[in-house]
């Protein structure tokens, strides 16, 4: 496989394609974020009003400007880098290094995807060094210490090293030795990956970043075993985890699955809600589980894996896939670099249709939520969150249609004061 010898290097209809779909992504993130910007509103909404002062609010509205400009800022640069780096040739340059030290196939794959994105992610960590410590700082958001920033990037360079390497060598000497169905191979390789990982995160991965512990006795933990029983929920695991390490932003999530299934409920969440809020929001993580969101977005998850290989395996051996960025000995590694970069349109339209999916997830949530405990205790655990993670209360429907996985509060809290309405 890859034995082929490409034409001449340059621009061709592949060329255009992935600069086109650069551009048109942003230019449609930028025209977001100016509408977005456009449509924040000096008042509070009715709807809100007792939730937020008037400093909360102003804080808020400054909160989105900030992050809208230094989001502009981040992604102009990440075109330039992305651009220059193209048409200055640095994808054949890179390509000669990793073939001059006489590696096999698959270190040397190794060796060029690592210089690849490790180089870019030095040129990019200035960027979450100011996000983490400068602007979250600025609004009362951060609590990571520099200790704990290295920490987590040196982690995260670890699974990497362990578990991302070990996958792509995989897929590598699949795509390499194995021929034309290498892309079932590949895919069922994924899928086993995927299912390992979401068994053993739990008790393994996610504890390098934070602590998990198991939920005091107490009256917030009945409730929540109370409400569990109520709905017929097998819970066991209930953690608490130290969000308040890293930021004063709350939340709550699911994890694992089977045995290691697992509710975690930020500190910070805790502390800052009464009880029937707290349940309300476990209640919203049932709903997820009741309504069967998470086996459906693994599903599609599979399904969308499957495709992405399937593409692969097509697009692989095409010469002018390799012209378009001046590489004239063909590789499985700069194969894959350069499909991820032409899959961009196909990925900007999958991007929305998730969203769109994840977004009528968390509305039927929220309805479970609503009519299995309380909306009004519901209502108020997501007027404190928007209110503490100073959310814009006023997003234009382009940046929620582009960027958003739920909906707005202000859409939320609506809906649920309409389900308070019509109950019995």
């Amino acid at each position: 496989m890859l034995q082929l010898q490409t034409e001449r290097p340059g621009l061709n209809a592949f060329s255009w394609i992935i600069l086109g779909a650069l551009l048109l992504e942003f230019g449609l993130g930028l025209a977001a974020n100016l509408l977005n910007l456009r449509a924040l509103r000096y008042e509070v909404p009715r709807e809100l009003a007792g939730a937020y002062n008037p400093d909360d609010y102003r804080r808020s509205q400054e909160y989105t400007r900030a992050t809208t400009r230094f989001g502009f800022v981040t992604s102009t640069f990440t075109l330039a880098i992305v651009l220059a780096f193209w048409f200055g040739r640095g994808f054949p340059f890179l390509d000669q290094i990793a073939r001059g030290w006489g590696l096999p196939l698959v270190p040397a794959g190794l060796a060029y995807t690592t210089i690849l994105l490790g180089g870019y992610a030095l040129i990019t960590l200035p960027f979450s060094v100011y996000g983490t410590f400068v602007i979250e700082q600025r609004f009362g958001f951060n609590r990571t210490t520099a200790r704990t920033f290295i920490a987590d990037r040196l982690k995260g360079l670890g699974l990497a090293v362990v578990l991302g390497a070990a996958l792509l060598a995989a897929v590598l000497a699949l795509f390499q030795y194995i021929g034309s169905f290498a892309w079932l191979y590949c895919w069922a390789a994924v899928i086993l990956f995927t299912l390992a990982v979401q068994f053993v995160a739990p008790n393994w991965i996610m504890p390098l970043f934070n602590k998990f512990t198991p939920m005091a006795e107490g009256e917030l933990k009945q409730a929540i075993l109370s409400y569990a029983r109520s709905v017929d929920f097998p819970l066991k695991n209930i953690y608490v985890m130290d969000g308040s390490k890293r930021s004063t932003r709350s939340n709550a999530f699911f994890t694992g699955f089977g045995r290691n299934k697992r509710i975690a409920l930020f500190d910070t969440l805790i502390a800052q809600n009464t009880v029937p809020e707290m349940v309300a929001v476990l209640a919203h993580e049932v709903g997820h589980y009741k309504k069967r969101h998470i086996l459906l977005g693994m599903v599609i998850s599979i399904v969308h894996m499957g495709v992405i290989f399937y593409l692969l395996s097509v697009l692989l051996d095409s010469p002018g896939l390799y012209r378009a960025f001046y590489v004239d000995q063909p590789s499985v590694y700069t194969g894959l670099i350069f499909f991820g970069l032409l899959y961009t349109p196909l990925e900007l339209v999958l991007s929305i249709v998730m969203q769109a999916i994840s977004r009528r997830n968390e509305a039927q949530a929220d309805h479970f939520a609503a009519t299995t405990y309380d909306p009004a205790s519901l209502a108020g655990a997501l007027k404190k969150l928007s209110r503490n993670n100073l959310a814009n209360l006023t997003p234009h429907p382009l940046f929620v249609f582009l960027n958003y996985s739920h909906p707005p509060v202000l859409e939320r809290v609506r809906a649920l004061e309409r389900t308070k309405a019509e109950a019995p």
